[in-house]
C-alpha cells in the first residue's frame, strides 16, 4: 500500500525546513507547491509572475487526493496559502491544518503560534498540533471526510474507516 498523495501548503520562505521534516513522516506521498525540494523553481515562478505561480500550484495539485495546510507564524496571511486551499476545495480534495510552530527550524528554534488561515476557521476542515504519530491517521481521515476511497480497504465511504474516526 502506497500513502495517500498529499499537496502541502505553507509559507515557503519561513517554514520550508519545517515542511520538509513532516514531508519525512513517510506515510504519505508528499508534494507541495511547486518546487518543494528546489527552491530554485519556487523563485524563477516567482520572477515569472502570478499566472506561472497558478500553473505550478496546479500542476503540484494534480492527483492529490489531500491539502495539508502547515500553519506557520505568518502562514494565516500568506495569499499564496489562501488560493492553494480555494483550489483545493474546488477539486474536492481533503482538507485539514497542522500548526507546526513548535517543530524546530535549520537554527534550532521554534516560531511563535500563528493564526488560522480564514478558510480553515469556519470549522469544517480540522486543526492539530503537530503530532508525527497522528498525522498519517488525520490525512486519511480527511480523504474519507471528502468522499475519497480509503487506502486500507480500497472503498468510498468505507464503514470501517469511518468507525475509527467518527
Amino acid at each position: 500500500m502506497s500513502g495517500r498523495r498529499v499537496f502541502f501548503s505553507f509559507h515557503y520562505e519561513n517554514d520550508i525546513w519545517r515542511a520538509s521534516n513532516v514531508r519525512k513522516v513517510g506515510v504519505i506521498d508528499a508534494t507541495a507547491r511547486a518546487g518543494f525540494s528546489d527552491a530554485s523553481l519556487w523563485e524563477e515562478a516567482k520572477n515569472k509572475g502570478d499566472q506561472e505561480i497558478r500553473r505550478l500550484i496546479g500542476e503540484g495539485l494534480a492527483g492529490t487526493s489531500v491539502t495539508v495546510v502547515l500553519i506557520g507564524s505568518e502562514t494565516a496571511s500568506r495569499p499564496w496559502v489562501a488560493y492553494e486551499i480555494q483550489e483545493s476545495i474546488k477539486r474536492g480534495n481533503g482538507l485539514l491544518g497542522i500548526r507546526i510552530h513548535r517543530i524546530k527550524n535549520s537554527d534550532g528554534k521554534r516560531s511563535l503560534r500563528g493564526s488560522t488561515p480564514k478558510a480553515l476557521r469556519k470549522g469544517r476542515y480540522p486543526v492539530y498540533d503537530w503530532n508525527r504519530s497522528q498525522c498519517g491517521r488525520w490525512i486519511e481521515q480527511a480523504a474519507i471526510k471528502s468522499g475519497k476511497p480509503c487506502l486500507a480497504h480500497q472503498q468510498e465511504n468505507c464503514w470501517q474507516c469511518k468507525l475509527w474516526w467518527w
